[in-house]
């Protein structure tokens, strides 16, 4: 019982990731303690050591298959197999002689006794192919666990770092966006307001001179006030990143909509038809995609109408914008308006952007992302 004891102590803690030589030292010590159980166990006359001796040698093997690769895990089996081996043959040994010898047995005692070996004989190839077996099966099924557990590991691996590489891109992108909404504010806003300097500089001269011509600077002045109030709006209308997360994309949709139309007077036909909620990505390019075109057809397409389609198909979501404004050559203007930035959130998303314009006719922006929000 003291050597059951610990070799059971002995598995509190396995020397994973230890030295070769210190792996063999415990697995070592399993298997004497094993052998020192059985051997006391010997001293009575009964057999109890025969079924001892199984669940011993294969608590050594498990953890034999917890602590070596597949080479010492056949190792240890087989060594434990052979240890197997030599107490059977032992055991039968034992077994024979307690037993009457033949010679001294009567004729019908004798064909008794004969059937009696015969018997132990096949008993002893039935356990040596059963353990046989019973190691098999257990180094197929413990390697099949460590094997489930180790790829576990990799996937929440796996899953931290996709997930650690998804923040960097999403901080990197927030990067991008404020860059690029620093830079409309200082050559929108700031030649706004210094123009609107110029004007009241002019209105402070001309005040008591040409009271006439001061108030057409100060109209002046108004009107640029009024473009750098719209153009803030519309700055921090971008910063607004809580939006898509309180709200579904078709009331964010509707309420920029609503702003630009309040804040530039072009009128815009809205029809949206969304069966499913799409995925964050999805719904965050969408936004964004839809706030460059508003911005690039307020300050550069002349137009006072304007019609976006927000329509969830078979496979896909498309968007289409479209504005009666003084269009473009698009092969001539192949990188201006933010067009760039627009195709690049698209194509992210396995998506595709296409535009049509013509110089006189309008623009029409069409884009088409996958509802799984991946490539391909």
């Amino acid at each position: 019982m003291l050597s059951i004891g610990a070799l059971g102590l002995l598995g509190l803690r396995l020397p994973i990731g230890s030295s070769w030589l210190f792996q063999m030292f415990f697995t070592s010590l399993g298997f004497g303690l094993s052998w020192l159980a059985v051997l006391l166990s010997q001293q009575k006359e009964d057999f109890f050591f025969l079924p001892l001796m199984l669940p011993l040698l294969l608590v050594v093997v498990i953890r034999a298959c917890l602590v070596f690769p597949w080479r010492g895990r056949i190792l240890v089996a087989l060594f434990a197999y052979g240890s197997f081996l030599l107490m059977l043959i032992s055991a039968v040994q034992r077994f024979r002689r307690i037993r009457v010898p033949l010679d001294r047995l009567p004729p019908i005692n004798q064909t008794s006794s004969a059937f009696s070996q015969h018997l132990v004989t096949s008993l002893v190839l039935n356990a040596a192919l059963l353990f046989g077996l019973v190691l098999v099966f257990v180094l197929l099924l413990v390697g099949s666990l460590l094997a489930e557990r180790q790829s576990h590991q990799e996937l929440v691996l796996a899953n931290a770092h996709l997930r650690q590489y998804a923040l960097a891109i999403e901080d990197q992108a927030i990067l991008q966006e404020r860059n690029r909404i620093a830079r409309e504010i200082h050559d929108s806003l700031g030649h706004l307001l210094t123009a609107q300097s110029i004007q009241l500089e002019n209105v402070s001269t001309l005040l008591l001179k040409n009271t006439e011509q001061a108030d057409h600077y100060l109209q002046s002045a108004r009107r640029l006030g009024k473009e750098a109030l719209q153009s803030v709006r519309q700055s921090v209308g971008a910063l607004r990143s809580r939006t898509l997360r309180e709200q579904s994309l078709a009331i964010a949709l509707t309420q920029l909509l609503q702003e630009f139309e309040k804040t530039t007077g072009i009128q815009i036909k809205t029809q949206i038809t969304l069966v499913s909620s799409p995925r964050e990505e999805v719904t965050t390019a969408l936004y964004r995609i839809t706030q460059e075109a508003l911005t690039n057809s307020s300050k550069h397409s002349d137009a006072t109408q304007m019609q976006l389609q927000l329509t969830e198909r078979k496979l896909e979501i498309c968007l289409r914008i479209e504005d009666n404004g003084r269009g473009f050559d698009p092969e001539v203007n192949t990188t201006g308006f933010g067009l760039q930035g627009m195709r690049e959130r698209a194509e992210v998303l396995g998506g595709t952007l296409c535009l049509n314009s013509q110089v006189g006719k309008g623009c029409q922006i069409e884009v088409k992302i996958p509802l799984s929000g991946r490539k391909g």
